[in-house]
């Protein structure tokens, strides 16, 4: 061999050895988490980045316990075999192991054993040790999560229309009936309680309605910003955020961890309107879920991510959320160890701290705090359980999928029961119903323009032990959920691309639901209503399909408000009963977002709502604001749709004035009273002529 074709084989030698190491460091990985763990009872799901090839059966996965000593269990592929479930086992520390070759190709395993832990119950942590090893796992965890894909282990009341009933004044419109939420406005009949300029609380006196009288404001003076309000007679509870006193000195500075906001309960006594006093604060570091108030009781649901990749607060107490109370003390102090928990099936690194307030009590003990490390993001709840849940994140085959967390309540008393895993993410909370003991929810999988992992949508119903029952699976390929509904054995949902399906289903059998009806129409409802047990009224968007210029599917273009009342009297033939489209691209209201800004007077079937409407102008492209306020139309199934009252105004200068913006309306006695950021007016509620009105 001459020497320039020696040199040449050992270059080419070279570039194969380089592309061996290479391709070791590259090829495609299927690796291990850290150790999970599950609740005895429910599956442990296994999930891949790519499916398991054909010939690799369920059955050569097997189980082996402490003891290296194989276990039975009942193991079974799922979501075309890109996950495995393992069933049937008691509480103890496990290891699943995986057979050779189980991928196509040269995708191999960096482990091929998974360890994972069955217990029984979740108990507070023993020491501060285990958290800090939670949080070393997650950190090393989302490392693995940002860099390539891998497999992760995880643990698999009635719906009414708000109870407005015979009190003669307006209550904030609610998902479930006995289960009060929170809301920028209130009236107890004789005062509004409003937060809505978000700074300061004015007290109006609303009992002449022609004559308005500010009774009294509470200052917050930046220290403290309000952001709902709950009212108990001569209780007054608001619920907002404070930012937490920096320290004095350099020293105190460089020993003290990064602050969080406080997400904190004020209680007043407001039995002199004129003269509220702060009875109470209690709060918890992080930003608000969700609140709701049963009875006497008020539930705040905070998350807390702390800075577990500082240094100072990967140990120790550093990475204990901060709670306060002020029957005790003033000052801000980690909470202790026996009210933390581990959530099963985790591995996101924060907090989910529930805090729970008898506002009728004085004393210490009418609060309970409690710590889960694990999120929550959507909050359902009914007169004794809680719901909250999680999105799995991370390029995982688990990416898309959500985690529910089930709670029990007793007064100040609350404690974990159950844990699920479902495919799909879950919109938010009227997308999640609980109904003779049973928990009903729908979700989206995939993505709407993903062509390998295309949306599609999902019913499931699961038992009191977070186990599922019942299913209906794969609706509206391509599409979204866009709203939903439960109302007692029928469940509805809007999906959307192109058209506006309405499902209408039936889930009286838990173990068998079926779909009874579809509707397609164009646009699309954000938010359905209840009306009666035939009919739902829907607030969303009108829609029209214009031709791609550049070929492909339509271009779907928004125009103005929709209302639709859909007739469900015929289950299996949904039908649009009547519409109302309002304004043009651009017009908005609250409502489409926020439920709460819905007006609701049922005796009269008044439905109301603020609104900002815009009209485009002969230019294509070019949209005119052309007047804000409020409208107000009687809906029913006999009459339809009729507008009773156009409350809205022209702006000067064809410039919204912010202040002015209507943003809640409520009605007391025979009066309607539309409240903005710097003033409240009051009308007939015969012919809604103006009677009186005050500046805030």
């Amino acid at each position: 061999m001459n020497k320039s074709r020696w040199i040449l084989t050992l270059i080419a030698c070279g570039a194969v050895s380089v592309l061996m190491v290479a391709s070791f460091f590259f090829w495609p990985k299927v690796n291990t988490t850290v150790a999970q763990t599950v609740l005895a009872g429910q599956p442990l799901t296994l999930y891949f980045t790519a499916p398991i090839k054909r010939g690799v059966e369920a059955s050569e996965f097997y189980i082996t316990d402490h003891s290296q000593e194989k276990v039975p269990a009942t193991l079974s592929y799922g979501n075309e075999r890109t996950s495995l479930k393992v069933e049937v086992l008691q509480p103890g520390e496990y290891k699943l192991h995986m057979p050779n070759n189980s991928f196509k190709g040269w995708k191999r395993t960096t482990n091929d054993t998974f360890s994972f832990t069955v217990i029984e119950a979740v108990k507070p942590v023993t020491s501060i040790k285990e958290i800090e090893k939670f949080f070393k796992q997650a950190e090393r965890q989302n490392t693995l999560f940002t860099s390539r894909g891998d497999v992760v282990l995880e643990s698999a009341s009635e719906d009414k229309a708000s109870a407005q009933g015979n009190s003669g004044h307006s209550q904030t419109n609610q998902q479930v009936e006995g289960v009060d939420e929170a809301d920028q406005v209130k009236t107890d009949g004789d005062f509004i309680y409003d937060i809505t300029n978000y700074e300061e609380l004015i007290i109006t006196d609303i009992r002449n309605p022609k004559k308005l009288i500010n009774v009294s404001t509470i200052d917050f003076k930046g220290a403290f910003y309000p952001r709902e309000l709950y009212v108990d007679e001569n209780l007054l509870v608001v619920i907002g955020g404070k930012q937490q006193e920096q320290p004095s000195t350099a020293d105190e500075a460089k020993r003290m961890m990064p602050m969080q906001e406080l997400s904190v309960i004020q209680v007043y006594d407001v039995t002199d309107r004129m003269q509220p006093k702060l009875l109470r604060e209690t709060g918890a570091e992080g930003y608000i879920i969700g609140t709701r108030k049963i009875g006497q009781h008020v539930y705040m649901v905070t998350n807390n991510r702390p800075m577990y990749w500082i240094q100072e607060a990967s140990e120790g107490e550093g990475l204990l959320p901060r709670v306060f109370d002020s029957t005790t003390d003033d000052s801000v102090q980690p909470m202790k160890i026996d009210q933390v928990s581990i959530l099963p099936g985790t591995m996101e690194p924060s907090y989910s701290v529930i805090t729970a307030l008898d506002i009728h009590s004085g004393e210490k003990n009418g609060v309970q705090t409690k710590a889960y490390i694990g999120s929550g993001e959507q909050l359902y709840m009914s007169k004794d359980r809680v719901y909250l849940t999680s999105t799995l994140y991370g390029k995982t085959g688990a990416e898309g999928n959500s985690e529910v967390f089930k709670f029990g309540l007793d007064g100040t008393n609350v404690h974990f029961l159950q844990a699920a895993q479902l495919k799909g993410t879950i919109l938010n909370q009227f997308s999640m119903d609980e109904h003779d003991g049973y928990f009903r929810v729908v979700t989206t999988e995939g993505n709407l323009w993903d062509e390998k992992n295309i949306a599609k949508n999902h019913l499931f119903i699961l038992d009191k032990e977070m186990k599922q029952v019942g299913s209906i699976e794969d609706l509206a390929k391509k599409e979204r959920i866009y709203s939903a509904r439960f109302m007692g054995d029928k469940a509805y949902m809007v999906t959307f691309r192109e058209t506006d399906p309405l499902f209408v289903m039936d889930v009286a059998d838990p173990k068998n639901p079926k779909v009874l009806g579809e509707l397609k129409i164009p646009g699309f409802s954000n938010y359905l209503h209840p009306l009666d047990e035939g009919h739902l009224i829907g607030f969303g968007y009108e829609t029209v399909s214009k031709k791609n210029p550049q070929g492909g599917e339509p271009i779907i273009q928004t125009r103005g408000m929709k209302i639709s009342l859909f007739d469900v009297t015929d289950f299996a033939n949904p039908k649009e009963q009547a519409t109302e489209v309002i304004g043009g691209q651009g017009t908005y209201s609250p409502v489409q977002h926020d439920h709460h800004a819905l007006f609701l007077h049922p005796e009269q079937n008044l439905y109301g709502f603020p609104i900002t409407v815009y009209q485009e102008t002969e230019e294509e492209g070019i949209l005119r604001s052309e007047k804000a306020g409020a409208m107000l139309y009687e809906i029913s199934a006999d009459k339809g749709i009729i507008l009773k009252a156009d409350l809205t105004a022209g702006f000067p200068n064809e410039y919204m004035d912010w202040e002015k913006e209507v943003q809640r309306l409520l009605y007391s006695g025979d009066a309607v009273y539309t409240i903005a950021a710097n003033e409240v007016k009051s009308y007939s509620l015969e012919d809604f002529i103006l009677l009186g009105e005050v500046e805030k």
